[in-house]
């Protein structure tokens, strides 16, 4: 039976999803792509419709912070990323359950007077290290960042290259084909703060670790 010119043009046109949900986190990943990211040391990093990062893990959605005297790290990457939460997370609010972030990445990471503090609501967890003359080390480090602060100075940098061919930093170094990125031989980051959704590390030695609660975070 032949079908109606309307009813053609219905089967060839492809239905859209509907829901107010799934429209709004469409709709701001559209935007955040043509915005940019973050801008670390006056660099500006851009994500492309290409490269959005699929999380290695469902973060919770509670940013933590983390702050440092100084951050030596040789092999360094960064380049834009989406984490995600599970679907229907109390900790969506209106971000519909994805946060744009900055993945930083570090072969090996030297970090004097670390501090990192979660807020559980009226209550910092908060836990101290590496402040008594034996820093905090750490291989294969990422952290993903919507906000960091602090004084950069890179060794032998390149910016502007697709994230996917990084090698400096290893394979946690590495971003999505069409990512804009930079990498470095070597980064010092001073005076840091980070305001992240997510960190990992293949080794982490924290010497004189402390945890505790506190009314104040970092």
């Amino acid at each position: 039976m032949a079908m109606s010119e309307e009813a053609a043009a219905a089967a060839e046109t492809p239905q859209t999803p509907t829901g107010t949900r799934r429209g709004r986190v469409r709709m701001k990943r559209s935007a955040l792509m043509a915005v940019p990211a973050v801008a670390v040391g006056g660099i500006l990093m851009t994500l492309t419709a290409q490269g959005v990062l699929a999380a290695q893990f469902s973060i919770s959605g509670m940013p933590f912070t983390i702050t440092a005297d100084k951050l030596d790290g040789d092999g360094f990457a960064q380049f834009g990323s989406l984490d995600s939460m599970i679907p229907d997370s109390p900790n969506a609010g209106s971000t519909g359950g994805q946060v744009l972030v900055a993945v930083s990445a570090i072969k090996a990471a030297q970090i004097t007077n670390l501090c990192q503090s979660v807020d559980l609501g009226g209550v910092s967890l908060v836990i101290h290290a590496g402040d008594k003359g034996t820093p905090v080390s750490a291989s294969d480090l990422t952290t993903d960042s919507d906000l960091l602060s602090g004084d950069a100075e890179f060794k032998n940098i390149e910016i502007g290259g697709d994230a996917s061919t990084y090698t400096k930093a290893g394979p946690v170094g590495k971003g999505q084909p069409g990512v804009f990125g930079q990498q470095a031989d070597h980064v010092t980051l001073t005076h840091l703060n980070q305001h992240n959704y997510a960190s990992t590390a293949v080794g982490f030695k924290l010497p004189n670790l402390r945890l505790s609660f506190s009314s104040k975070g970092c």
